[in-house]
């Protein structure tokens, strides 16, 4: 394949599209994994669901997903605090180790995707948005809308998240809460409620990525597998626990991954997330950002 400027440019604009969304994708689990320990591997399921989600709604009502989907987000909220709370009743509080609580997590993926299926069927879903046949043309260069918009608005929640937790009281909670549960009792901060609240944060960014997801691509309820090891290799090569760092981390694999799609052919792309972690995890375990 002959290398041309074109070419170079198309896969370099991809690719920090694709990134921008697998920010948005990787956010939550950079919260539950990375700040509160919960190796919440159902992460993916809560996409899903909120694809389907912003599809019946577009489907229905003629919104648009990704509004749809900020509208329905303390819906996902709530969800989250829910699911935190069996969480911590049945394994946190009883001091239960790790394998016990990713099961249950496993149990959450796998129950979602069987509801998904008896509901929606297996067929691949989409929706059709005002900007989704348009694009910008500079020269060769294309830029496609249903990458744009949820590039933007993906970027936009991260950085607001990041702002948030870094300069409010409840951030530096979430960021003490796995450290020294103690010292915050200490402070009159209840160490379990800010779990619940910073999980529940989690959730939430889960089902607007979800929107972003269908906005991007078609889906059918299993596709969430794919995106398992995607979002820790997100994560750790990032930096656990460092919301910019994810943001960063999620540029690098999608770009990453687009230039091994446009070079290499669309069947090695899957490896390359699998390829970092592996790196990230060799040379630097503790990520670019990591604390």
């Amino acid at each position: 394949m002959e290398i041309t400027f074109p070419l170079v440019a198309n896969a370099v604009i991809a690719g920090l599209l694709l990134g921008g969304f697998y920010a948005a994708v990787s956010v939550g689990v950079a919260i539950s994994f990375g700040m509160l320990d919960v190796v919440n591997i159902a992460h993916p399921a809560f996409i899903i669901l909120g694809a389907y989600i912003a599809y019946t709604l577009n489907a229905w009502l003629g919104i648009d997903p990704i509004v749809g989907a900020l509208v329905v987000s303390p819906l996902f909220f709530l969800l989250g605090a829910g699911v935190y709370r069996i969480y911590h009743l049945a394994f946190e509080s009883r001091g239960r180790g790790a394998l016990p609580g990713l099961a249950f997590f496993f149990g959450i993926l796998f129950i979602t995707e069987v509801v998904l299926i008896l509901i929606f069927g297996v067929d691949y879903r989409m929706v059709k948005t005002s900007y989704s046949e348009l694009s910008l043309h500079a020269g060769s260069i294309d830029f496609a809308f249903r990458l744009i918009v949820p590039f933007i608005v993906s970027v936009a929640m991260v950085v607001a998240l990041h702002l948030y937790l870094k300069h409010t009281f409840f951030g530096r909670a979430v960021l003490a809460v796995a450290q020294d549960p103690l010292a915050l009792r200490l402070m009159g901060v209840n160490p379990v409620r800010v779990r619940e609240v910073a999980f529940a944060l989690s959730i939430a960014t889960a089902g607007i990525a979800g929107a972003f997801l269908i906005v991007i691509q078609p889906v059918q309820p299993s596709i969430g597998r794919e995106y398992i090891g995607l979002v820790f290799a997100v994560c750790v090569l990032g930096g656990l626990g460092s919301v910019y760092g994810t943001l960063v981390g999620a540029l690098i694999l999608g770009l990453a991954e687009t230039f091994t799609a446009t070079f290499f052919g669309p069947s090695w792309s899957p490896a390359v997330s699998f390829g970092l972690l592996l790196l990230a995890l060799a040379f630097k375990p503790t990520g670019l950002f990591g604390r």
